[in-house]
């Protein structure tokens, strides 16, 4: 019986498959592992803020800014290495946002001006966008995203109407209470009626009239629905996200997303992924 041989994996499959496959251990610890250094260098970036504490400990603050940013650059370089789509994954969102949790570092350095003009406050700022790598590597952000992808014509159509509400309410109230009430213009009454529907109620504009105020309560009323609308929405797809029935496995041979946990074989280019080396969708196991 002659059994199939499979070639050696190459470097580049082993750091794919530690980088972009967290089903596996070692993808485990390494998304672990950045999950660890992405929330330190958020503390360091929070307490940098802090004029009491940077003014005693810049050095050290920025020693360990410059360590993470070394390990984000390294991390960059390796994804940039690892996937054969490299043009896809530098134009992606996770790959924009893993550039800007290293541009900002080098920035101030190649220009130095730049701490006289704005004091590195967009510079830090920036740096806060290291937060939205901790969504690569927790699956139930993937759950989350692909619940907002699925849901996002229901949304849409949701909030059209509410748009449509806020701009009918804002209308009126423009013509009930007008400018000598604080509506000076429909753009200031759309706003009065988002912050009511939205119950947030700043309370810099209210009615003074008593059918301004009826009409206020119905509008606060209208809120209460109004919230609960998209979260059920979403509560719904994410249940069904999280049953398994859109999974979100890539293969490792081509780096196709998107297959579903009781694949065995990759749609694109039939690698198997049960992980058995004996069968293949044309060399079936003897």
């Amino acid at each position: 019986m002659q059994t199939k041989t499979h070639p050696p994996e190459t470097f580049r499959q082993r750091l794919y498959e530690i980088i972009y496959q967290s089903d596996t251990r070692v993808g485990r610890l390494f998304d672990q592992f950045l999950i660890g250094v992405i929330v330190l260098s958020l503390m360091v970036v929070i307490l940098d803020s802090v004029e009491s504490i940077s003014s005693l400990h810049h050095v050290q603050l920025l020693t360990l800014e410059w360590l993470f940013t070394g390990i984000f650059t390294i991390e960059y370089l390796a994804r940039l290495y690892a996937t054969k789509e490299k043009l896809r994954y530098a134009t992606s969102f996770f790959g924009i946002i893993d550039l800007l949790a290293v541009l900002p570092t080098y920035l101030a350095l190649i220009f130095p001006e730049l701490h006289a003009l704005i004091d590195v406050r967009v510079l830090r700022l920036i740096r806060i966008f290291r937060v939205f790598k901790l969504t690569a590597y927790v699956s139930e952000y993937t759950y989350l995203a692909n619940a907002l992808k699925a849901s996002r014509r229901k949304i849409l159509v949701f909030l059209s109407v509410v748009m449509i509400v806020v701009m009918l309410m804002g209308s009126l109230m423009y013509v009930i209470e007008g400018p000598k009430n604080g509506f000076t213009s429909i753009p200031v009454g759309i706003y009065w009626a988002i912050t009511t529907m939205t119950t947030v109620g700043f309370g810099d504009i209210t009615p003074k009239t008593d059918l301004g105020r009826l009409l206020s309560s119905v509008m606060m009323l209208m809120g209460w629905g109004t919230l609960a609308v998209p979260t059920g929405i979403v509560t719904s797809e994410v249940s069904y996200q999280s049953r398994g029935l859109l999974a979100h496995h890539a293969c490792p041979k081509c780096e196709k997303h998107d297959l579903k946990e009781t694949d065995k074989f990759c749609s694109e280019c039939g690698h198997d992924l049960s992980g058995g080396h004996g069968a293949t969708p044309d060399h079936p196991a003897t």
